[in-house]
């Protein structure tokens, strides 16, 4: 199992998603919002904000654990969907997972996904 942490544009979002949810066996998605920066260090983003005296720029972070043969199409999909071109796209993220736990029902392993 792999888990993909995406950082994107918060404009992206809808279109990554939307894609996602048409993946054959998709398990789901954790979205949440996250403030940061890159090499640029948000010296000229038009949507920097300041953050305790530090430039940052809102983007959305991605989560999402998946079946090995199912990894490669969903990277492929959120860079796919995601980019725009620009300076500030994002990051892509794939790491190994070992476990995984259903809480509800405690089953292990691909079939708690």
């Amino acid at each position: 199992m792999k888990e993909i942490k995406a950082i994107i544009r918060s404009s992206k979002l809808w279109d990554v998603t939307e894609k996602l949810q048409q993946i054959e066996g998709f398990p789901g998605v954790s979205v949440s919002e996250v403030k940061g920066f890159g090499r640029q260090r948000a010296k000229n983003a038009k949507d920097k904000i300041m953050y305790e005296r530090v430039a940052v720029i809102p983007r959305i972070k991605l989560e999402v654990v998946v079946n090995d043969d199912m990894a490669d199409a969903v990277v492929d999909l959120i860079q796919k969907y995601a980019q725009t071109g620009y300076t500030g796209d994002g990051k892509i993220y794939v790491y190994p997972v070992e476990e995984v736990v259903r809480i509800r029902t405690n089953e292990r392993g691909p079939g708690a996904l």
